[in-house]
């Protein structure tokens, strides 16, 4: 299991969209017009890491993950749905 650079806090609030901005901006990903979900992944492509972000159901093992919260919090309003 890869390790992530950041330590997620479960209680935190969503990252809204222009810190995934500014985060992805830091890494040299250019967001033109993407939407939420591929920026994400083209930050997670950046640090090299597997661009699973809202494919995995609830079982994901990556806990350090940045995108962690948000990632099951999108996969639940999809199983919803």
């Amino acid at each position: 299991m890869k390790s992530f650079p950041f330590c997620v806090n479960f209680r935190r609030k969503i990252m809204k969209t222009k810190k995934i901005r500014e985060i992805a901006e830091a890494k040299g990903v250019f967001a033109g017009d993407m939407n939420r979900t591929d920026l994400i992944r083209a930050v997670q492509r950046a640090e090299g890491y597997s661009s699973c972000y809202s494919s995995r159901d609830s079982d994901c093992p990556e806990m350090n993950c940045l995108w962690r919260n948000d990632c099951l919090r999108d996969n639940a309003k999809t199983k919803r749905l």
